[in-house]
Order: C-alpha cells, then structure tokens, then sequence
C-alpha cells in the first residue's frame, strides 16, 4: 500500500510515520515543508495542480494529512487548516490516483460541552475560536469533496513529543524547575478544566487503522474518560517524584502572562502555574469523546493510560537541561 503523508514532522506526524513504517506493507512517501520531507511542498502556498501532478506520478492509494497549524493568529490559522485542505481536496479530486484521505480533525471543532456529558460525532459543532473554527472549515471541506474520506476528530494528545507551551508540557517543565532548585511548594491555577486525554501512539494506530478501513465521515478519537487537569498534575507529580505540596490558586494568574507556571522564589515572591483563562482550545471546562464509533467502525481502543503518557513528557522534561 502506496501511503503518501502529510505533515511528517509534525506533533502527531512523526508518530504516524512511525507507525505506518512499522507496516511491512506500507510504502510510505512524506511530504511537507521541513529539509528532511521526501518532497518539499506547502500546501498552504502550493497550487493544486502542482499536487496533483505529483499524486499522478507517485499514485498512492491512501492519503493522510497530519499538517496544519496549532497557533497564530485566524489568517494564519485559516491558510494552514483549511486552505492548504482545500488544496488537498482539489488535487485528490483531479487526480486519477483514487486515493482514500485520512484527515486529521480535533476535539477544538465541537467547542464546549455539557459537563459529565459524552461527545458524539452528531452533536453539532459550536468551536469556542479561531483554531476550532479554522479545524471546523477543513472538516467540513472534506465530507462535501465526494472523495472515499474519513475525519479522525482527536480529543487531547498527550505522551512522548507533547510540546513544551502545551498545558501539560508546561506544567511538567515548572515542576523540573521546582525540582532542580529545590522548592517544596508550587502554586498551581487554571486546574479545574476537564478533558479527554489520549496517548500520541494511540492515535497514530487509529490513524492506522482508518487508513486500512472502509470507513467514512467523522470518528472521534480519545478515551472516552475526563480527566481534571488537577488529578493530572498529581500523577505528574508522583511518577516525577516531586515531594513538595500542590496548592491551587481560585483565582486567575496575575503575573508573568503567557506562562503556565514557575516555582516558588524566596517568601515573597511565589509564581504561579496557571493555564491561560479561558483554557486555549476554547473547550470550556470539559470535554469528553463518545469513543463506540472508533471501536464499532475501525476496531480500535485506546491501550497506554494516561500515567504511561505523562511518564514519557516527564521523562523528556527531566532531560531538558
């Protein structure tokens, strides 16, 4: 199976690479922006027709797009997420290669939910910003190109590659610094959201498995469990070893913006871990995916718990130096 990928060297990407390399029966091309794609193409500037020139001469059968951007303002948003879609849309749809796409949605398209609820695939989008609506655009984009296309829409990904400014990434990156200079206290805020999380190569196997599967529309992808970012930090804290005591803040941070959290220095000046108000994906305060179409549609279930993730980004954020 001829496997052309998109955004390779990407969060997400690079674990899909891994996973489709590891199929004896994938033949995988990468195609992005970076030095060490196979082919360097962006699709956010790059015509379909160049595109579709290049799926004629590769012909692959299944396309997977992982590229996109998760920051910047809704132009750039837009450019990346739904624009350079549109573009895969329109070379898929000139192309005589047949090739089936696996797009990568997100969680960020339904917007909030009804706390102790689970999100079905039905329930209708109401993104809560720029990245959700731009996500939103591309999916939409997809299910009307009339192309054999399936949607994976991935709640929160965490585990090994978990970038650094992401909540968890921060988090695990302030309590390394509290850690090293030796603080028994850390003020935490911004605790009380809720969401699904999912390990990275749990979701590089669903991508896996869509792209071997018949399957069409949009399959949400996460654990169909929520999680407080409070309980996160506690089991983050426990594999990391961090003896000091966890305090959380009722209210919003007031210094330093932009940071989810620093340790204590000296009586008079403590830093607070705080994520930004309102949490960055424009969730609210719970998400929770109704995972039976996954399961029921391509056979899959989430397999590392949420302790084995977060071991892996501390593991990474001890090695920072």
């Amino acid at each position: 199976m001829r496997v052309l990928l998109l955004g390779a060297n990407g969060y997400l990407g690079r674990f899909v690479a891994d996973r489709l390399l590891a199929d004896p029966a994938v033949q995988l091309t990468a195609l992005g922006r970076g030095d060490d794609a196979d082919v360097r193409f962006d699709l956010a500037t790059g015509s379909p027709g160049a595109l579709t020139r290049f799926l004629d001469a590769v012909h692959p059968g299944v396309v997977v797009n992982c590229a996109g951007a998760t920051r910047g303002g809704a132009r750039e948003l837009a450019r990346h997420n739904t624009v350079a879609v549109a573009t895969v849309c329109e070379a898929l749809r000139r192309s005589g290669c047949g090739a089936r796409l696996v797009q990568i949605g997100c969680a960020s398209e339904y917007g909030p939910s009804q706390p102790g609820s689970s999100t079905a695939e039905d329930a209708v989008p109401r993104p809560g910003g720029p990245y959700g609506v731009s996500k939103l655009a591309a999916t939409e984009l997809v299910l009307g190109s009339g192309l054999d296309a399936i949607v994976l829409r991935v709640f929160s990904p965490v585990g090994p590659g978990t970038p650094a400014g992401s909540p968890l990434g921060r988090l695990a990156e302030a309590m390394r610094r509290a850690m090293q200079s030796g603080d028994g206290e850390l003020k935490l805020g911004g605790l009380g959201v809720q969401r699904d999380f999912v390990d990275v190569r749990d979701v590089a196997r669903a991508v896996h498995a869509a792209s071997l599967s018949a399957a069409q529309g949009v399959v949400n992808i996460g654990t169909g469990r929520s999680v407080k970012l409070r309980d996160a930090a506690a089991v983050l804290a426990r594999v990391a070893g961090y003896a000091g005591a966890l305090h959380e803040l009722d209210g919003p941070p007031v210094l330093r913006p932009g940071l989810i959290g620093s340790p204590r220095s000296g009586e008079a000046a403590m830093e607070h871990l705080a994520t930004p108000s309102p949490y960055p994906d424009g969730c609210g305060s719970w998400q929770q995916a109704d995972v039976r179409t996954a399961r029921d549609r391509l056979g899959w279930r989430p397999r590392i718990n949420l302790e084995e993730s977060l071991a892996d980004i501390w593991m990474e954020a001890a090695c920072r130096i």
